[in-house]
C-alpha cells in the first residue's frame, strides 16, 4: 500500500508525467525556507562575484568554472537583464539573482531538513518505486525576479541530469504564490511517454564550458520537436507549500515574470544510482570526494527489482 500518495495520485503521475501535491510543506516550513532564501540574497557579495549569468538557450548556456564547480557549494547566478553593458549590476543585488544553488540540500540546515531529513519525501520516493539507491544531486532556489525573471523554454530535466537509462525526478516546491503572470510552470501532459531524450547537456572539455551532445539523428530530433508542438500545455498555478513532482522526461516550461512580484521556488533533483542507471563524467555536474551525491533512502531500504 502507498505510504503518502494515493493510488489515484500515483496513476495520475504515471499518466501525465507530473503531479501537484497541495500543501506538502506546512506554512511554518514554507515561511522558514522563504525567509532563509532572502537571507542568502542579503549575504550575496557582488564585489567578489564573477557576474556569472544564468541563461537557458541552447546557444548561450552558462558554462564557466564558477558554474561547473558549484555542486558542493552555495553560489549565485544572475538574471541576464540584471547586468549592463559594462558588466555591472543595474539594480540592487537582491533583485539581480536568478537562482541560488547547487548544494543547498547538503550545506544549509533548513534546506537539508526539507530534502534529506524529510520522511514525507522518502515516502513519496517509495510510493513511486524509486528503490534503487536514489540520490539527490543538485538543489536550487529560483527567484524569478519581477519584470526580468526570464522565460524558461520547453525542456525536460533528463537532458541536463542525464543517466542511462534516464531516471531523473524533480521536486519543485513553491515558496510564494505562482501565477500566470509571474511564471508558473506549464506541462505537456503525457509527453514523458512520447518524447525521448534527444540530447544531453555536457562538459566540452577543459576551458571549453558546456554544450549539448545529440543522442539521435537530426531527423529524429526534428520529429520529436514537431510532436511537442502538437500538444496543449497545462498551466499549473501553485500556492506556497505546494510540491510539484516532475518526471525527468516530461516537457515543461515557464514564461517570463511580467508581474511586480517575485516567484520564489525551491527545487531539487534525484536520480537512480548504478547499476540501474549510469551517471558518467560527461555530465556538467560532478560529485566530489568531499560531497558525493546524497542518499535519499537509508541503505537498508535499497533494493533492485
Amino acid at each position: 500500500m502507498p505510504e503518502y500518495l494515493s493510488q489515484e495520485q500515483i496513476d495520475q503521475f504515471n499518466k501525465n508525467g507530473y503531479l501537484v501535491l497541495p500543501s506538502f510543506l506546512s506554512e511554518e516550513e514554507t515561511s522558514a525556507l522563504r525567509k532563509r532564501s532572502k537571507e542568502l540574497l542579503d549575504e550575496f557579495d557582488p564585489s567578489t562575484h564573477p557576474l556569472t549569468k544564468f541563461t537557458t538557450g541552447d546557444d548561450d548556456h552558462v558554462g564557466d568554472d564558477y558554474f561547473l564547480t558549484s555542486g558542493d557549494k552555495i553560489r549565485y547566478f544572475l538574471e541576464t537583464d540584471a547586468v549592463d553593458g559594462d558588466g555591472k549590476l543595474n539594480r540592487e543585488k537582491q533583485k539581480a539573482v536568478n537562482k541560488i544553488g547547487h548544494g543547498l540540500h547538503e550545506l544549509d540546515p533548513l534546506f537539508r531538513k526539507v530534502t534529506l531529513e524529510n520522511e514525507r519525501i522518502r515516502a513519496v520516493v517509495r510510493d513511486l518505486k524509486f528503490h534503487r539507491d536514489p540520490v539527490a544531486l543538485q538543489s536550487m532556489v529560483i527567484t524569478k525576479q519581477p519584470q526580468i525573471g526570464g522565460e524558461v523554454p520547453e525542456h525536460n530535466d533528463s537532458t541536463f541530469l542525464y543517466t542511462d537509462p534516464p531516471s531523473a525526478l524533480g521536486f519543485w516546491i513553491a515558496l510564494e504564490k505562482c501565477t500566470e503572470s509571474n511564471g508558473a510552470l506549464s506541462f505537456l501532459p503525457g509527453s514523458h511517454k512520447t518524447t525521448p531524450i534527444t540530447k544531453r547537456f555536457v562538459r566540452l572539455g577543459p576551458g571549453k564550458g558546456t554544450g549539448f551532445e545529440t543522442l539521435v539523428s537530426p531527423e529524429e530530433e526534428k520529429r520529436v520537436a514537431e510532436e511537442g508542438k502538437k500538444g496543449e500545455y497545462t498551466l499549473e498555478t501553485c500556492n506556497p507549500g505546494d510540491l510539484v513532482l516532475i518526471h525527468g522526461s516530461v516537457l515543461h516550461k515557464s514564461e517570463r515574470n511580467t508581474s511586480p512580484n517575485t516567484r520564489f521556488a525551491y527545487t531539487f533533483h534525484m536520480i537512480e544510482s548504478p547499476p540501474y542507471a549510469n551517471y558518467d563524467e560527461k555530465n556538467w555536474l560532478q560529485p566530489t570526494p568531499e560531497m558525493p551525491f546524497s542518499r535519499i533512502l537509508p541503505p537498508g531500504e535499497i533494493n533492485v527489482f
